[in-house]
C-alpha cells in the first residue's frame, strides 16, 4: 500500500531533497510552500519525472490553519497520512540583545508553532503505525552566538519530540528529530561571510558542510520500516561537529 508523506517547506533546500528521496521510495507526496510556487511546482515535477505521485499545496505552517490546509490536500488527493516531515522553518541571526521582536516573534510562530501543530494535527488525523520526523539543529548543543532565539525554538522541537513519541507511542507511530549541523542550502549560506563559513567549516571533523542529501536519508530511514523501534530520538547530523 503506497504511503503519504507531508513534507513542510520542500520547494527548496533539504525539503525538496527529502521530498524527491521519499518520492523515489514510492510514497505519495504533498510538497508544501509558503510562496515559492514555481520550485515547489518543478519539485513535483522531479517526483512525477521518477515515476512517483506528488501535488504542491501553499500553506502557511506559521499560520493557525497551515497544517490543517495540509493534511486536507493530503487526504484529498491521496486518502490517508502516513508521515508527517516538520522541515518548514527560519533563521534569523542576532546578539539576543539585538532581536527585534518581529524577528523573534516569527521564528516562534513558524519554527515552533508549525512543529507543535503539525504534531497536534497528526495525533488525531496520521494512520497508525506512522512516522513524525520533526527538525532540530546542532546549534542546540553548539550553543553558537547569534543562533539564541533559533535555538531555543529547536530546543523545544526536542522536548515536544520525546514527549510525542511516549504519548504516540501505543499506535505504533514513532516520533524522532533530526538536528543538522552546517547544510549547504539558502537557509544557512545567505547573509554569511566567506571568514564566517570558513570557521564554521573548522569546527566541523568531516571537513565539509553537509549537503540535503546527507539529511534526506537519514529521513529516509526513520520512515522507513526498519526504524519500528526507533522513537524519542534526536539524531545530530553534523560530520562529528558535537
Amino acid at each position: 500500500m503506497t504511503k503519504t508523506a507531508i513534507i513542510t517547506g520542500s520547494s527548496r533546500g533539504i525539503g525538496a531533497e527529502i521530498a524527491r528521496r521519499l518520492g523515489r521510495a514510492g510514497m505519495s507526496i504533498i510538497v508544501n510552500y509558503a510562496a515559492s510556487e514555481g520550485p515547489a511546482l518543478q519539485v513535483v515535477a522531479d517526483i512525477e519525472k521518477a515515476g512517483g505521485k506528488a501535488v504542491a499545496v501553499k500553506a502557511d505552517i506559521g499560520a493557525a490553519d497551515g497544517m490543517k490546509t495540509l493534511f486536507d490536500a493530503a487526504e484529498q488527493h491521496f486518502g490517508t497520512v502516513d508521515i508527517l516531515v516538520n522541515n518548514g522553518g527560519i533563521m534569523k541571526l542576532a546578539p539576543l540583545g539585538a532581536v527585534d521582536d518581529a524577528s523573534y516573534e516569527q521564528q516562534v510562530a513558524i519554527n515552533l508553532g508549525g512543529t507543535f501543530r503539525g504534531i497536534r494535527e497528526a495525533a488525531n488525523r496520521l494512520a497508525d503505525q506512522g512516522r513524525i520526523i520533526n527538525f532540530s539543529t546542532s546549534v542546540v548543543g553548539t550553543k553558537l552566538p547569534a543562533y539564541g532565539v533559533y535555538a531555543a525554538t529547536k530546543a523545544a522541537v526536542e522536548t515536544m519530540t520525546q514527549i510525542a513519541a511516549k504519548e504516540l507511542g501505543p499506535r505504533g507511530i514513532t516520533v524522532n528529530a533530526v538536528a543538522p549541523g552546517p547544510v549547504a542550502t539558502d537557509l544557512f549560506l545567505e547573509g554569511k561571510s566567506e571568514e564566517l563559513l570558513a570557521r564554521l567549516k573548522s569546527l566541523i571533523p568531516a571537513g565539509r558542510f553537509g549537503e540535503p542529501a546527507d539529511i534526506a536519508e537519514v529521513v529516509a530511514f526513520l520512515v522507513s520500516e526498519e526504524s519500528r523501534y526507533v522513537s524519542g530520538q534526536v539524531l545530530r547530523v553534523n560530520g562529528a561537529m558535537v
